[in-house]
């Protein structure tokens, strides 16, 4: 009979091997209904089972004989990204079986497969009122020459009724790096203008200032009044305070836009213009459905709004339509290399994460030549004659 020493040894090297086995899988592009605009890939990139096993174990056979796992990972999603030395980094949202989120950077030699968690996850300092809950972070490597990790700050609404253990209030928190382990935390952005869930710095200062896309909304979950993706200009980042709040692409009825829209990731630079990446939000008998579309805005004027293709972008298909939050696909980091690659880190469902790979030319052309949403049924039809006519004879 083998000691229990000798089992906990024997399921220990299972569990290493697995997990390599798993980090190890190769990931393949789908090229089935290849739409000419980006490329899905056939696996998640990251997941629960990805976190390291030293994070989860405790890896002591005299304080846990029966080798349980001692801190569960529940997801991995909504991650940052940077490219920084050739490397491909994702700030991953990770979240406990305790719902509590936390911040972990994952690296990858290629951006598609062979990703792999830090020794450690972030810790982050915290301010002197102390969040519950942090998420979401979007990563921009400012030309200040400072890394910014801006991110959701939850805490306990003080207002809530005696016994409303739900509310909740959120703020931007900002903080920022050299080297994404050693992080400055600086003061919450200040909003005059409701509670903001989703903040993004823009990469560039923009008239001398620091330029920030906002998400102004009423409450921690109801936008009611907010209206869309703000614009507001900052002139310390280190007391960051917004005064004023320009709505530069709005939530419009019957639209995949109509409850919610927010900035994903900062913009990428074009020489055409900025590149946008965005979620945005609509209700339907299943309940919210979050899809990303794009836009593009003018290169010496980011708050310009150039081009606004219809429609959604990337929608939740198959397996990603299932998870914690279903019909969800929600993106706040993409990449852009030395070779004009743009990989689009987003997750499905607040559960996993998956990667789709684009090129610049393509986005581009994808937002300057696809026909804008007119708003009714007849204006779609209207589109879609226009293009048979415009393909007759090529058929």
């Amino acid at each position: 009979m083998t000691s229990a020493k000798e089992q906990f040894e024997k399921r220990l090297v299972q569990l290493k091997k697995d997990h390599e086995k798993l980090l190890n899988k190769k990931n393949k592009k789908v090229t089935r209904a290849y739409n000419g605009i980006y490329y899905r890939y056939k696996r998640p990139i990251l997941t629960a089972e990805h976190a390291p096993l030293h994070w989860r174990y405790d890896l002591n056979p005299d304080s846990n004989p029966f080798l349980m796992q001692r801190i569960g990972v529940n997801a991995t999603f909504n991650s940052g990204a940077l490219y920084i030395d050739g490397k491909y980094l994702l700030m991953v949202r990770v979240e406990g079986w305790d719902r509590k989120s936390y911040f972990a950077v994952a690296e990858s030699p290629n951006g598609i497969d062979g990703w792999r968690f830090w020794e450690r996850p972030v810790t982050m300092p915290e301010t002197e009122d102390p969040e519950t809950n942090v998420y979401d972070m979007r990563l921009t490597q400012h030309e200040d020459g400072w890394i910014y990790g801006v991110f959701c700050s939850e805490r306990k609404d003080k207002n809530a009724p005696s016994g409303d253990t739900s509310m909740a209030t959120a703020s931007g928190g900002i903080a920022r790096t050299k080297d994404l382990a050693d992080w400055e935390r600086l003061p919450d952005f200040i909003s005059h203008h409701g509670q903001q869930r989703n903040l993004v710095l823009h990469p560039e200062f923009v008239d001398g200032k620091y330029a920030f896309y906002t998400r102004p909304q009423d409450g921690f979950i109801e936008v009611g009044g907010g209206g869309g993706i703000g614009w507001a200009l900052v002139d310390d980042v280190t007391k960051a305070e917004a005064p004023v709040e320009e709505i530069i692409d709005e939530k419009i009825y019957h639209t995949i836009k109509e409850l919610k829209n927010g900035q994903g990731p900062a913009p990428i630079k074009t020489t055409k213009g900025w590149l946008h990446l965005a979620h945005g939000v609509r209700n339907c008998a299943a309940g919210l459905r979050y899809t990303l579309f794009m836009f593009m805005t003018d290169l010496e004027d980011p708050s310009k709004v150039i081009a606004r293709p219809g429609g959604y972008f990337l929608a939740p298909e198959g397996e990603e339509r299932i998870g914690d939050v279903s019909n969800v696909l929600f993106a706040n980091g993409w990449i852009c290399n030395e070779n004009d690659e743009v990989f689009i880190y987003y997750a499905s469902s607040d559960t996993r994460m998956h990667v789709a790979t684009s090129t610049v030319d393509q986005l581009v052309d994808y937002c300057l030549n696809t026909p804008e949403d007119k708003g009714r049924s007849a204006t779609s039809v209207q589109a879609i004659n226009e293009l048979i006519d415009k393909n007759a004879g090529k058929y």
